[in-house]
């Protein structure tokens, strides 16, 4: 059944037939633009610097006077594009305003200057058309920088007018699934889009600077691995054989530190068949980075210093709002409540037994409990307890319970039990635990850091321990990796690694509300 079409959207039809009589293509040609929005109004920002400088005895109104003869004295020609967010028509003058990626800014057109053929085909412009503008840089009575348009270029037309109200529009599910409505009325979405590549190419900055490689992995994979994830299932049929989305990039760049490579890293794109919320999303970005010689405090640092660095060159400070906590009035946020979040200090360095023993004084650290023991104290507490859970997964469970939401500050969370890191070395003091850091910050899981296992016959022996989890009933357990277990056998360097989710990182220094809000299309339910 074909679309029903408004008013509205009927006219702007009509239009294209008149453009096309007047010889002109209604989705138009190349354009040379030569100018952005913002480049505009920092010319003329410097011209009235330049006039303020010596002219500081005048008078409010001479000011206002002579600084608009002198900015058109200047004859400073510019040529600009982009989508018609405004318009006010009258008679043989009018004023308009074009949005490109910097932003807004706003043209003078009159009939006596562009002609009376070119100032028709501007009143013919509906809102959301694409139009190409040169002239000079002048200033309105009120002061705003304006074009003064001496050439009017048709570019594209607009079939559809835009929201009227979008930027208030309450229904989020509509902002994400129709992503280019949301960039063109809401300005914050745009500075989002624009702040996320700058971020992950200050990450790229720091990791080089550091002497690192980027490099890149396959995304199919024939053995789930890397991590304790769910993964997507592909077919590949030129080998009939079952692939995965890769969950995790880890074990392929572990053979690169065997290959001597020695310093790597790959942000790419990471699939977890799993639940989707305001901070996971089934596709997502992270970096992993591998450091031969390295440990888990060489990775503790890069960490603090990749997140300090990305921070400034980008958004210029240290002290961001907590995106995931929320406050009814801004300036109510401190450091002390948690709505802010500072990055400037170092950052806390805790083990996971400490912060249990601290929240409900159980201390797993001390007592070596039996499974039994460690069952029962969960049940006393009202932790839930699932048939494959060992005593390393309960300390998880009581951290996950009663921890992980008052991480906020910035906290290395270290002392993990062995159990839920089969790719980590133990720790040579009490090989119950392991060395390995989570970054949490606002109460998220931000980084996963290990001092890296590189002992082959360990590692094989926790793959077994995994596929013993996965046949009582966990398919997030990771699978025997052969190949990377003989890969082992020829000799990994000692190393550290780490794995930092980019998507969070970026919602964090966006300020942003949801990785929604930082993945340009995220996956949508289909209508």
């Amino acid at each position: 059944m074909a679309e029903k079409l408004s008013d509205q959207e009927l006219a702007r039809r009509a239009k294209l037939e008149k453009y096309k009589e007047l010889g002109i293509d209604p989705y138009g040609q190349a354009f040379d633009q030569k100018n952005h929005s913002q480049e505009v109004k920092n010319i003329a920002n410097e011209l009235i610097d330049e006039f303020k400088k010596n002219n500081r005895d005048l008078s409010e109104e001479e000011y206002k006077e002579k600084l608009h003869l002198f900015i058109e004295s200047k004859n400073v020609n510019v040529t600009v594009a982009g989508r018609i967010m405004f318009i006010r028509k009258m008679g043989k003058a009018s004023f308009f305003s074009i949005q490109d990626r910097e932003g807004k800014i706003q043209i003078y057109i009159k009939r006596d200057s562009v002609g009376e053929d070119n100032y028709n085909l501007f009143k013919m412009a509906d809102i959301g058309d694409f139009v190409g503008v040169s002239g000079t840089i002048m200033l309105t009575m009120t002061g705003e920088v304006t074009i003064n348009c001496s050439k009017y270029t048709h570019l594209v037309k607009s079939l559809r007018p835009l929201p009227e109200k979008f930027h208030g529009l309450t229904d989020l599910e509509e902002r994400y699934r129709r992503r280019y409505l949301d960039l063109i009325m809401n300005e914050d979405a745009k500075r989002v889009a624009i702040q996320r590549p700058k971020i992950i190419r200050a990450m790229q900055e720091y990791f080089d600077s550091k002497g690192f490689i980027e490099v890149e992995t396959p995304v199919l994979q024939n053995i789930q691995g890397g991590a304790t994830a769910r993964p997507f299932i592909t077919h590949h049929n030129a080998l009939d054989a079952n692939f995965y989305l890769r969950i995790a990039t880890e074990l392929h760049l572990k053979r690169l530190l065997v290959g001597g490579l020695e310093r790597v890293y790959e942000i790419g794109r990471i699939f977890r068949n799993e639940g989707m919320d305001k901070t996971h999303n089934p596709e997502f970005t992270t970096v992993e980075l591998y450091e031969a010689y390295g440990n888990l405090n060489s990775m503790m640092d890069l960490n603090e210093g990749v997140i300090r660095y990305a921070a400034n060159k980008v958004i210029g400070k240290e002290t961001f709002k907590n995106p995931f906590m929320q406050f009814e009035n801004d300036d109510e946020r401190t450091v002390e409540n948690g709505g802010l979040i500072d990055i400037s200090k170092p950052f806390r360095r805790v083990s996971m037994c400490e912060l249990i023993k601290e929240a409900c004084g159980v201390d797993f650290k001390a007592n070596n409990y039996t499974l039994e023991e460690a069952i029962a104290i969960a049940k006393e507490h009202k932790v839930p307890v699932e048939p494959h859970f060992t005593v390393g997964h309960v300390i998880n469970a009581f951290f996950e319970e009663f921890c992980e939401s008052k991480l906020v500050q910035p906290t290395f969370l270290m002392g993990h039990p062995i159990e839920i890191s089969p790719l980590t070395k133990k720790d040579p003091e009490d090989p119950r635990f392991v060395q390995r850091f989570e970054l949490f910050i606002g109460g998220k899981e931000f980084s996963n850091a290990y001092t890296e296992l590189n002992d082959p016959i360990d590692q094989r022996e926790r793959f077994e321990e995994q596929m013993k989890e996965k046949a009582k009933g966990n398919d997030e357990a990771n699978e025997m990796d052969v190949d990377f277990c003989e890969s082992l056998e020829y000799g990994m360097p000692p190393a550290g690694g780490i794995g930092i989710g980019i998507d969070r990182l970026i919602i964090f220094l966006t300020e942003s509300e949801s990785i929604r809000d930082v993945i340009l299309f995220p996956q949508m339910k289909t209508r």
